[in-house]
């Protein structure tokens, strides 16, 4: 078990962080239209997650998943739109068909989240993010994604954090925007919600 611990901690420290990254959170802030998040199996749900970390911090968006796409939800993206997309290969034949077909109707802000250095995801991106050629993932099998999925989270993570921090994103906006549960207890004022106030 620590091992397994340990090489995931290993894949996050080894992630480079380049001027891609910069380039990557301008696009984000400059976005005039909407922010989308899409991935397929393990990177979509890191894609779904990042989509939820972005509204509450500050930054909307939501995910497509890829195969949906194909089936009119690509109706809800437009030419002013900026595509975020999770896979490690860059080679899932689900995400490639979105973002090919989100080129045809005009999207060319694109952030490639990948690893392989052969992945077609890396023409159809105006900016990649790169997770590291060399990820072992620590399965017996060698195959699980653990390590991978854990580099996804760590880049999606400080690409949204980072832009919470760059729009000066307060307290006060986090509670009006979750004020349900432990967090919300802790970031809305008392008199926030009051629905019996006049």
């Amino acid at each position: 078990m620590a091992f397994i611990i340990q090489k995931e901690a290993e894949a996050i420290s080894n992630i480079q962080v380049t001027d891609a990254f910069e380039q990557a959170l301008t696009l984000l802030l400059e976005c005039p239209g909407k922010v989308i998040t899409t991935g397929i199996g393990k990177a979509g749900y890191v894609a779904n997650k990042f989509s939820a970390t972005l509204s509450s911090t500050g930054t909307p968006a939501f995910f497509i998943h890829p195969a949906e796409a194909g089936h009119g939800d690509l109706g809800m993206v437009n030419a002013d739109d900026t595509i975020i997309a999770f896979s490690t290969s860059g080679k899932s034949i689900e995400v490639i068909e979105m973002l090919g077909n989100a080129r045809q109707l005009g999207v060319s802000r694109v952030i490639g989240i990948t690893s392989h250095t052969d992945s077609p995801m890396r023409a159809l991106s105006e900016i990649i993010l790169d997770m590291g050629s060399n990820i072992i993932e620590p399965c017996p099998l060698k195959v699980t994604p653990s390590a991978s999925i854990a580099v996804m989270q760590a880049i999606s993570d400080s690409l949204a954090l980072t832009l919470m921090e760059l729009k000066g994103f307060t307290t006060h906006d986090y509670g009006m925007r979750h004020h349900k549960g432990y967090l919300g207890s802790i970031t809305r004022k008392p008199h926030q919600y009051d629905s019996s106030a006049k």
